[in-house]
C-alpha cells in the first residue's frame, strides 16, 4: 500500500528529529516518488504540507530543500519550547484532575528514558537522537496534553535542525540525565523543580550551539534513501508505539 502525503511528511519530520536529514539538503520530487512508490503529485502535496509547517522551502529553479534556520529563528524556537514545556509541567496537576495518577505518566516516561539509555549504549546515533527529541513529545502525551503533541513534535524538529546546523556540543548522556532529573522531580510531586529543570535543560541545549558553524548538506540519492528509512514501527492506529 503506497504512502499518503501525510505519512510522507511524517517520515520526513521523523528523519529530521533523528538528524538524518540535514539543513539545506535537497528533497528531489522524483527521488521521493521512487522511494515511497507514489506519484510526484502526492510527493508535492507532502512537501507543501512540510512547507506550511516551516520545514522545507522552494528555491527558484532548484527544487525543494530542508530549511536552514537563521539565528533569530533558532532563538524563537527555543523561546517557544520554554513557554510550552514549562506550561505543560506547571499544569501537571491537570493529570490528577482528569483522574489519571501522575505516577502513570512517570512510569511511561521512565520507560522512554530506558529506551534512550539503550540507544546510547548501542551507539545507534539516529535512534538515540530521535528518542532524545521524542521525550518531549512523550511528556506532552503522558501529561494529557494530546493537542500539544504535534506542536511539540514540530518545535523539537525545528530545534533539532538548529542543533545540526550550528553543531551542538550537547552530549546525549547529558540530555538523558537531564530528562531523568525532570522525571524524578515529577515522581516526587515537585512540579516547581520539574519546571526549573526543564528550563535549565532547554537552556543547556541552546547554550551548546556554535553560532559560528553551519553544517554542510549532502545531495545524493542513496543519502536520501538512508535518511528517510523508518526508525520505529508504525502501529495500526498510525502513531508511534510507546513501549
Amino acid at each position: 500500500m503506497s504512502a499518503s502525503p501525510t505519512q510522507i511528511a511524517q517520515q520526513v519530520v521523523e528523519s529530521i528529529l533523528a538528524q538524518k536529514l540535514a539543513p539545506g539538503e535537497r528533497l528531489g520530487e522524483q527521488e521521493l516518488a521512487d522511494l515511497f512508490g507514489v506519484s510526484r503529485t502526492l510527493v508535492r502535496e507532502a512537501l507543501m504540507q512540510l512547507q506550511a509547517r516551516g520545514f522545507v522551502e522552494v528555491r527558484s529553479r532548484k527544487g525543494w530543500f530542508v530549511v536552514e534556520p537563521s539565528l533569530d529563528e533558532a532563538c524563537d524556537a527555543f523561546a517557544a519550547r520554554r513557554v510550552v514545556e514549562a506550561g505543560m509541567l506547571r499544569n501537571a496537576e491537570l493529570v490528577r484532575e482528569a483522574g489519571l495518577p501522575l505516577q502513570s505518566a512517570v512510569r511511561k516516561l521512565r520507560q522512554h528514558i530506558a529506551q534512550e539509555k539503550e540507544a546510547i549504549r548501542s551507539g545507534d546515533a539516529a535512534t538515540r537522537t530521535f528518542l532524545l527529541a521524542d521525550f518531549h513529545v512523550c511528556l506532552a502525551e503522558c501529561l494529557g496534553h494530546r493537542l500539544l503533541c504535534d506542536v511539540m513534535r514540530d518545535l523539537t524538529a525545528r530545534t533539532t535542525l538548529v542543533a545540526l546546523l550550528y553543531q551542538s556540543k550537547h552530549d546525549a548522556r547529558q540530555s538523558c540525565a537531564e530528562h531523568e532529573g525532570i522525571v524524578a522531580a515529577l515522581a516526587e510531586g515537585d512540579i516547581a523543580t520539574a519546571e526549573q529543570r526543564m528550563l535549565s535543560h532547554i537552556g543547556n541545549v541552546e547554550d551548546a550551539l556554535d553560532h559560528s558553524a553551519a553544517g554542510a548538506a549532502v545531495d545524493a540519492r542513496e543519502k536520501l534513501r538512508a535518511s528517510l528509512a523508518p526508525l520505529i514501527p508504525i502501529s495500526s492506529a498510525g502513531g508511534r508505539r510507546r513501549q
